[in-house]
């Protein structure tokens, strides 16, 4: 991975050589890892006039399950522990002969971006801006294999939980039930705060589970995503306690079905992602749903649960082919419930397949 990782590094420099910059300081976590290979607790990644440099406040984790570094990048650990790697790191920078820096000025705080001017006060410092991220939204086959195999982790650890008995049970117990079989079945951790939500509390996007009991006649919707090697995937399901669905349950999860499929059918490369949104949400605007529904249909997935691009009705851009994004429509009515319907998928041309679902669990309406 070394020539992947020196690969991204060189593209960077050059954005940054374009746009006047002869060095870049990246410190945002998901930013390192994605250049440098890991990104130990505070350390920032020094592209340098002379060479790049991982600096660290202090020694890298060596524990076998963490990730490593790109084992031809320069480590550098501050002596002691407390210093502020991004402070050391542009100090280097000025020894090096930088006249100017690019720095992540959306990650770093008002506080920090003053330590670094007094250190180096030579240094004009520039905004790096959202370049590493505009390098991260189309992904590599790699990347896209970690995602696939942390989808399939988290299809295993839902299809073994719709197997066990689910009346009685709390919300709360079903998620960390999730969440520990996801772990079990290999992945680093919880991609999110896994989202499980019944009755009432069904179909609310982001809910935070609580100890209200799985009940007869219930939705029950669940959210939860894998982590493994870094990447992380979504799927989210809705189900029905009991032996058969009301009729406003069925009549609201194929709106719900319908759109969600509208909007994975809409995945294709050179699609605004304000078109997809569109697609995602005419069914159920013109079912009358308008004002029951989230912000967004959808977005992409990779070293962040929540990165570009956005599927949303003012989103701007057009989607790339291997580019892995959630589709993710639903419905909530207070009171009574609702119904989310959430997929991986990667954008992939009509040559290809079209769209590569990753997670595959069913999306038949299930009585459990």
């Amino acid at each position: 991975m070394s020539e992947v990782y020196a690969a991204r590094r060189t593209r960077l420099r050059e954005r940054c050589n374009a746009g006047g910059s002869a060095a870049a300081l990246v410190s945002r976590p998901a930013n390192v890892r994605y250049l440098a290979g890991a990104a130990p607790h505070g350390a920032v990644l020094l592209l340098g006039r002379t060479g790049d440099l991982l600096v660290c406040s202090g020694p890298p984790d060596d524990r076998p399950d963490r990730a490593r570094p790109d084992e031809s990048l320069p480590v550098r650990s501050l002596p002691g522990s407390g210093g502020d790697a991004a402070v050391a790191a542009t100090g280097l920078a000025e020894a090096q002969g930088a006249e100017s820096l690019a720095t992540e000025d959306h990650h770093l705080t008002v506080v920090r971006h003053r330590a670094m001017r007094s250190v180096a006060p030579r240094l004009r410092l520039t905004d790096l801006g959202q370049a590493v991220e505009q390098l991260r939204v189309v992904k590599d086959e790699e990347e896209i294999s970690c995602l696939r195999i942390g989808a399939e982790i988290a299809d295993q650890a839902l299809g073994e939980l719709l197997e066990s008995i689910l009346v009685g049970r709390t919300e709360r117990h079903l998620a960390l039930e999730l969440e520990r079989r996801l772990v079990d079945h290999g992945a680093d951790g919880p991609a999110f705060a896994t989202s499980v939500g019944t009755g009432p509390n069904s179909g609310c996007r982001g809910h935070r589970p609580t100890d209200r009991r799985v009940e007869e006649g219930d939705f029950l919707s669940v959210c939860l995503g894998a982590t493994y090697r870094g990447y992380r995937c979504e799927i989210g399901r809705t189900f029905v306690i009991g032996t058969s669905p009301a009729d406003w349950q069925i009549e609201l999860y194929d709106l719900v079905f319908a759109a969600q499929r509208a909007g994975r059918e809409a995945l294709v490369p050179g699609a605004a992602c304000r078109d997809v949104d569109r697609a995602a949400r005419q069914a159920l605007d013109s079912a009358g749903y308008a004002e029951n529904l989230p912000a967004l249909s959808g977005h992409g997935v990779g070293l962040e649960i929540d990165e570009d691009p956005q599927l949303a009705p003012a989103a701007m851009g057009k989607l790339d082919a291997c580019v892995p994004v959630t589709v993710e429509p639903g419905v909530h009515l207070p009171g009574r419930g609702g119904v989310r319907i959430d997929d991986t998928l990667v954008v992939r041309p009509e040559a290809d397949g079209g769209p590569e679902l990753l997670t595959i669990t069913t999306k038949e309406l299930l009585a459990l």
